[in-house]
């Protein structure tokens, strides 16, 4: 039934991380309905299709393959057109703003951001320069040395021979780590240079780019989550989580395997620094919606490690105590969203002229 949504809620993605994002896109999509707000869920698929209908907030119809019973949609502008089942344009279905839940693949990388940008469509997440940058583990370090943030001793490379390389200047041991992909997939920890070899194998199946990265041990790892409410910076309190491995696996984020700690045990001045630090860098580069930043304790020092533009169940953990506090936490993102689309909207656009002068190119050979 055609309709005006308060917000289209998109998950999914051509990525590994395709089913965790399902999780975290359902449970956005459900805080937001029973919070009274109208939801319509896009979903895409492993092989990039896009399917809408109020039914994909239920996690159970992704079983086998039950959301392909969906109809399949596309974006235009200020909205999004749902197909019938010839695949021609049903009805056009209003969005007054969306919010993205994809983790990994382009959908994380700035794919939904610059759609968005493209379609009139306000983002109630991060924009289309923090989540390309972000996405990337090496362009991650170059945009964060350009902010004077204290970093970890790493090396990047396309290729196995550069990586070997790169591994005797970090030193021994050291992280493997597959430039763009998260939830620690294709993360290992390597002694030598045949543990390396046997790791960047692996790494360079997943990935086109590794970052090797020195080895700390023991650390403690702190997430804080940011946003931008009514155009001030919020921090949450800091989140210690720990693995029983050498490293914090897949299973431990999303399978129950890890701890958490929250508030995390920290001295009041070190936990201040983290949440102060987490503030000047998402301010410095205006970033928008719920981001992660994830840091490594070492030594007494402590190092910013990652940043997530979007964090498994986008933070809900860390910005709020339930469900029905979040609601606000993301009604104040979606405002905020508003907020920078009209101010953005009364700048000016400026035509030049210039075609009216330009002669017929009709001569061009082929």
């Amino acid at each position: 039934m055609q309709k005006n949504y308060d917000v289209a809620v998109i998950f999914g993605g051509i990525s590994s991380e395709n089913e965790v994002s399902v999780i975290t896109g359902t449970m956005v999509c459900n805080v937001l309905k029973k919070g009274g707000k109208s939801v319509l869920p896009v979903y895409i698929d492993h092989g990039g299709k896009l399917y809408a209908g109020e039914e994909l907030s239920d996690v159970s119809i992704y079983k086998n393959g039950g959301y392909k019973k969906i109809p399949q949609c596309g974006f235009c502008d200020g909205g999004v057109i749902i197909f019938n089942s010839h695949g021609k344009p049903k009805y056009t279905a209003p969005c007054g703003c969306v919010i993205n839940c994809c983790h990994g693949g382009a959908g994380e990388s700035g794919g939904v951001s610059g759609l968005c940008n493209l379609l009139n469509l306000p983002i109630a997440s991060a924009g289309l320069f923090e989540s390309a940058a972000f996405m990337d583990k090496y362009y991650t370090k170059l945009v964060l040395q350009s902010l004077g943030v204290k970093l970890a001793k790493y090396a990047y490379s396309r290729d196995i021979t550069g990586a070997i390389e790169g591994a005797k200047t970090v030193g021994y041991p050291v992280i493997v780590k597959p430039a763009t992909l998260g939830s620690s997939i294709g993360i290992v920890k390597c002694d030598d240079e045949k543990e390396l070899k046997e790791a960047l194998i692996t790494a360079f199946e997943l990935d086109g780019g590794v970052l090797i990265e020195e080895y700390f041990s023991p650390i403690k790892e702190i997430n804080c989550a940011v946003y931008c409410p009514n155009g001030a910076v919020m921090t949450s309190e800091c989140e210690e989580v720990s693995s029983d491995g050498a490293l914090l696996s897949y299973d431990d984020k999303y399978c129950g395997g890890g701890t958490r700690k929250f508030p995390a045990e920290l001295e009041s001045s070190v936990a201040e620094s983290i949440k102060n630090e987490t503030a000047r860098v998402y301010s410095a580069l205006n970033m928008r919606g719920i981001v992660r930043f994830d840091y490594i304790i070492y030594g007494g020092q402590c190092y910013l490690s990652e940043i997530n533009t979007v964090p498994g169940s986008l933070s809900q953990y860390l910005l709020s105590d339930s469900y029905k506090s979040f609601y606000g936490v993301l009604c104040s993102c979606i405002e905020q969203a508003k907020s920078d689309f009209a101010a953005q909207r009364k700048r000016r656009v400026i035509s030049t002229g210039i075609l009216n002068n330009i002669k017929p190119n009709t001569n061009i050979k082929k």
